[in-house]
């Protein structure tokens, strides 16, 4: 599939607050080396949330999402599969946005390959899945979002944006800071009735 036409490049602000960058992100496109597609859900996190990674302080694990905004945390989930983050707020804060699910657009092939699998509803629903599809590990960890690796775009039309809880953890699980595109078939998980 070719990209879509005409595809700006999507203003984001990294250094706003992540609740505020993750709802952003729906409905922009993430190609990472030009694979990717229509991101349809993130999940928001900050230092000052139980749920996320920098709750206490900087490690050597977390270091990367104390900065600067506008770089990649990679960390494994469960010991298995590699999760993306892009990094928000001023350096030192901690604070990033996990990102669930894309619709893929663009080198569907490539991603199949990496997946072992072809239904395209599957190749990115989960941040995991996500991950794999777009050959992200660990050595991404602190790069910068920018090109000529990572291109953002948006094609003008805001999306209908939904929230709710996050789902996968167990502190703060009434935060709403779960965003996802209404309607999308490519979620990791519904949104309930009606979205």
């Amino acid at each position: 599939m070719a990209t879509p036409d005409p595809l700006e490049p999507a203003d984001i602000d990294f250094g706003a607050d992540s609740s505020e960058v993750a709802r952003r992100l729906i409905g922009v496109t993430l190609l990472v080396d030009g694979v990717g597609g229509r991101i349809v859900e993130t999940e928001a996190y900050d230092q000052q949330d139980p749920a996320s990674h920098t709750y206490t302080g900087p490690s050597a694990r977390n270091a990367a999402m104390f900065g600067p905004p506008g770089h990649v945390y990679v960390y494994r989930s469960y010991g298995l599969h590699w999760c993306m983050n892009l990094v928000c707020r001023e350096a030192g804060h901690g604070a990033g946005v996990l990102l669930r699910a894309l619709e893929p657009t663009q080198g569907l092939e490539v991603m199949r390959a990496r997946r072992g699998l072809q239904d395209p509803r599957l190749l990115c629903a989960g941040p995991g899945r996500l991950a794999q599809a777009l050959g992200v590990d660990h050595s991404w960890n602190h790069r910068p979002v920018q090109p000529p690796t990572f291109a953002l775009r948006w094609d003008g039309q805001p999306a209908d944006v939904l929230a709710g809880p996050r789902i996968g953890i167990s502190k703060a699980v009434e935060t709403p800071w779960r965003f996802g595109e209404r309607g999308s078939r490519y979620l990791s998980r519904g949104f309930g009735r009606g979205a």
